[in-house]
């Protein structure tokens, strides 16, 4: 009995860590051209503060793979930062400004702007940062979150659309010369 147990336990994990291969392969494929993260690694990293957490239930399956989706974004969040700081000239930085950018698909998408804006968004209206989060980083479905945030499919769609609307506006095309006129 003990052994049966022993793989269900394995088998878990094996599936977790899979799912999370999988959202960390569809969050690289939205990073620009050119970044050496490969999936394998950003998921290694991510399982291991996984199971470093003490207060997820293993049995739900929405809830780790929502954990998986926060530790994911706060990994490509860091390495994003790093790498731009090396480009910038290190600690003292060359001091050039950042532009705004964003294509209409996620393709070439500035994960630090996406964060800066997620973190704004989320002062304004938190439960759609979390649904932006929880979809594009974790790749839950609408029924997923849904469930995992105690609200109705209709609300997480509405979220959504607003969410989305937000950020176009915040990362638009229209934003950069937005701030060089202020």
């Amino acid at each position: 009995m003990t052994i049966s147990s022993k793989d269900d336990s394995n088998s878990w994990n094996q599936s977790i860590y899979d799912q999370l291969h999988e959202l960390a392969e569809r969050a690289l494929s939205r990073e620009s051209p050119g970044h050496s993260l490969q999936p394998t690694l950003l998921v290694n990293d991510a399982y291991l503060r996984l199971q470093e957490q003490q207060n997820l239930n293993p049995d739900e399956r929405s809830l780790m793979l929502a954990a998986g989706a926060t530790i994911i974004r706060r990994l490509l969040v860091d390495y994003a930062r790093q790498r731009k700081r090396l480009k910038r000239g290190g600690k003292e930085g060359r001091g050039i400004p950042l532009h705004i950018s964003v294509a209409d698909d996620a393709k070439g998408l500035d994960i630090l702007e996406l964060n800066d804006a997620l973190k704004t968004l989320a002062k304004e209206f938190p439960r759609a940062a979390r649904i932006v989060e929880l979809k594009f980083f974790g790749g839950l479905t609408g029924e997923e979150i849904a469930e995992q945030l105690d609200v109705s499919l209709r609300t997480v769609n509405n979220d959504w659309k607003y969410a989305k609307a937000w950020l176009y506006r915040a990362l638009g095309p229209d934003t950069e010369s937005d701030q060089t006129n202020d």
